[in-house]
């Protein structure tokens, strides 16, 4: 698959979502499933792509990843089964494998 920029969420252990940034998707969520990525990633595994929204720039994608951080919980939500989320197109096989009951936390 190409290099594509953008922005992407995971889902972690104990519920919680991570955000981030990124210009290689594949590398990135490899790093982090390795327990590389990021600190806050190593310490809440495991952790499932759940969200990548395709961005022009890493300006556009960092102004991005700041937005939806500021976003409550169901917005957020709203955003991982809504219409931007560019997941079930580019990876169908990560998406089929979403436990929809992982959303009942607040």
């Amino acid at each position: 698959m190409e290099r594509q920029m953008g922005v992407y969420m995971l889902l972690c252990g104990g519920g919680t979502l991570y955000t981030g940034w990124t210009n290689d998707l594949e590398r990135r969520l490899s790093a982090h499933m390795s327990g590389r990525g990021c600190k806050y990633t190593a310490s809440h595994q495991p952790v499932q792509l759940v969200y990548f929204e395709p961005q022009p720039s890493r300006s556009a994608a960092l102004r991005r990843e700041a937005a939806i951080k500021r976003l409550p919980r169901a917005q957020t939500q709203a955003l991982i089964f809504g219409p931007s989320n560019a997941l079930p197109f580019l990876f169908p096989e990560k998406w089929a494998t979403i436990d929809k009951n992982q959303w009942t936390r607040q």
